[in-house]
């Protein structure tokens, strides 16, 4: 009998269809692209960008994007820290549950903490793709928040802004395919 939180009596099904069966299926191998970035930096369209170049190869994917997770998965939680590491939890569940069934599952998230990026990673550490935007500030949010500007908007982002040029999100998205395409993603195991 296993104990799960105040449960005793939960325990793990195992399928007679394996992740291996699956990913014959699909001709591909499931995985997690994990994107992450400032606010406004391009996420979500880097997201849809992969996706659809994805799409025309003729694989199999899915976006969990922050913004619209928070609308019906994670409606209850807040910005708090204790409430983004949540967020970041539930999703990387989610996230694994779908490279499992064998897509490539992007998640679009701000994921400002590294301990909460790396306890996704460890879900499935060796399928997990961590895809980093440089960081930008168009509407200078940051930059007032930081200032102290703007009162309870700013939590410390721990991702590592770059400086210099960016790509554009669709470069990048190409980049993404490249690297899937290079590490036998697109494929079969």
């Amino acid at each position: 009998m296993a104990t799960m939180g105040n449960s005793t009596n939960i325990f793990w099904h195992e399928c007679p269809v394996s992740k291996v069966d699956r990913q014959k299926l699909l001709n591909q191998q499931g995985c997690i692209v994990w994107i992450t970035g400032l606010s406004g930096s391009g996420k979500s369209t880097l997201a849809c960008s992969l996706g659809r170049q994805l799409h025309c190869r003729g694989k199999l994917s899915y976006v969990l994007d922050g913004d619209n997770l928070r609308h019906g998965l994670n409606k209850n939680l807040g910005f708090t820290p204790e409430d983004r590491t949540e967020n970041i939890r539930r999703v990387g569940e989610v996230a694994k549950l779908f490279a499992d069934a064998g897509l490539i599952c992007i998640a679009s998230l701000i994921s400002p903490y590294r301990k909460d990026r790396d306890a996704c990673r460890a879900l499935l550490p060796e399928k997990f793709i961590e895809a980093r935007l440089c960081g930008r500030d168009p509407k200078g949010l940051y930059k007032l928040a930081r200032a102290g500007k703007i009162k309870g908007a700013y939590h410390p982002i721990e991702i590592r802004q770059e400086d210099g040029n960016c790509p554009t999100p669709n470069e990048m998205a190409g980049q993404v395919v490249s690297y899937l395409e290079d590490k036998g993603y697109l494929e079969a195991q």
